[in-house]
């Protein structure tokens, strides 16, 4: 059994193994920024919607003393 050459493989394979992890928490990220993005757009257009179906809904204000 040749050390050097299990050593080599073995930092080798270290460094593969870094690699996939480093791209696995760029894929995470970029999936959490699409989330955050997802969430505020449905919620403009619930937003939106509501505005569509009850326009008159929060637009006047009546204040009697």
């Amino acid at each position: 059994m040749d050390i050097a050459a299990l050593s080599m493989s073995l930092s080798q394979m270290k460094v593969a193994q870094q690699a996939s992890i480093s791209v696995m928490k760029m894929a995470m990220d970029t999936a959490k920024g699409q989330t955050i993005d997802l969430t505020q757009m449905l919620e403009a257009n619930t937003k939106m919607m509501e505005q569509s179906v009850n326009p008159h809904v929060g637009t006047n204000l009546d204040i009697k003393f």
